[in-house]
């Protein structure tokens, strides 16, 4: 620089200096400033500024699917020692009102974030968009099937594992043989399905002769709507209530009517304590933690994760023993090992639907796509109910 200066004085003018100087600046500005971050390089941790988009208010929850995922989102900042500025919590965000949706994004990366976490499945074409729109902005997108290759990225996991484990515990206990459970969606939705046909075939392992009614709330969650559905089923002689459903009504209504429960998202055992035997929960913090160690260290990748027992992604509660037959811990166990240690897969070989049709090869398993994206139908001991 000092030699372009004294080259200046003795050679040029002052406006071809002046147009030489302003060059060598922009030039080692370009040089000297960083560039903008992309996913796939490594960030400082202080750097790191998250923005976590929830259907519903998991500070004022104790228990559900909001409130599992915040958990997650807790267990990750104390393990990678995060500050609370560091994260950026939007609640109450619709997962059907797209408006509001790009609007709590929008707002999460104006004040910094360059992580956006979607916890919710009607998030995912928000986050499409905007991770085209916002290329320096890494997405991830709980329970959907949409990514691309540079900054949106998937996640769910092997939730059917705790359900089968769960649905031994429920088959085991029930008395009449007809075990309730309260559907968020039809069995077109395959989130939902794949959850309850796991669930059918660990009460079928149980208890060959037992049946699971299932009746719909067309809702995620419904508090009314679930508790409206778990009425009806006890109603008709279920002793057991399981559930796809956020809300803990459905264990409440259990209770209240001197019947049992299996809860979902989290361990629902406090919000139906004289009820729940066992609960299939996320520990998301797995991922959530993964995501983020692999920011810092730039090993992200947008390719899908999928987590389930043997990440610790997903599990049960502890079994209520006073609750449940002998020998429900040990028969549960017993599955436990065989998925963790013998290879079994819950979906494996050929499967019969509940109209007569089979799914499923012999010596051949479902895969993990199959069952999240392309499961529309019923095990056979499904009984589907009226609509509310």
């Amino acid at each position: 620089m000092i030699g372009l200066q004294r080259f200046c004085i003795k050679k040029l003018s002052l406006p071809v200096c002046i147009i030489a100087l302003l060059g060598m600046l922009l030039n080692c500005g370009g040089k000297n400033s960083a560039a903008p971050w992309r996913p796939g390089k490594p960030m400082a941790k202080e750097k790191i500024k998250i923005g976590v988009l929830h259907i519903t208010d998991p500070f004022t929850e104790n228990s559900g699917y909001s409130y599992a995922h915040q958990q997650g989102i807790m267990d990750m900042q104390k393990e990678l020692g995060l500050k609370d500025e560091q994260l950026i919590v939007k609640i109450n965000v619709q997962d059907s009102n797209v408006a509001g949706i790009e609007s709590a994004i929008r707002d999460c990366i104006a004040l910094g974030a360059n992580i956006i976490i979607a916890t919710s499945w009607g998030y995912m074409d928000s986050c499409e968009k905007l991770s085209a729109e916002f290329p320096q902005v890494l997405f991830a997108h709980g329970s959907g099937y949409k990514y691309n290759d540079t900054n949106f990225t998937n996640y769910f996991g092997r939730i059917y594992q705790a359900r089968y484990l769960s649905g031994i515990a429920a088959g085991l206990r029930t008395k009449t043989g007809r075990i309730g459970y309260v559907a968020a969606w039809s069995k077109d939705n395959s989130e939902e399905t794949g959850s309850l046909n796991a669930f059918a075939l660990g009460v079928e392992q149980a208890n060959p002769s037992a049946k699971i009614y299932v009746k719909v709330t067309y809702s995620w969650y419904d508090p009314m709507g679930e508790s409206s559905a778990a009425r009806s089923l006890i109603a008709e002689g279920c002793d057991v209530i399981a559930q796809g459903t956020d809300s803990a009504t459905p264990q409440v209504e259990a209770e209240k009517a001197g019947v049992w429960g299996i809860g979902y998202n989290t361990d629902m055992f406090h919000e139906a304590p004289a009820a729940v035997i066992t609960s299939a929960i996320w520990h998301w913090g797995a991922y959530y933690t993964y995501l983020v160690r692999g920011v810092m260290d730039g090993s992200f990748t947008t390719v899908p994760y999928f987590g389930g027992l043997a990440e610790g992604m997903v599990d049960i509660s502890a079994i209520a023993g006073w609750l449940v037959v002998p020998g429900t811990a040990e028969a549960v166990e017993a599955a436990r090992n065989r998925i963790l240690r013998e290879g079994f897969n819950v979906f494996d070989g050929v499967l019969e639907t509940n109209d007569g049709k089979t799914v499923g090869k012999p010596g051949a398993t479902l895969s993990d796509r199959d069952i999240t994206e392309n499961m529309n139908w019923y095990y056979r001991n499904i009984v589907e109910e009226k609509d509310l």
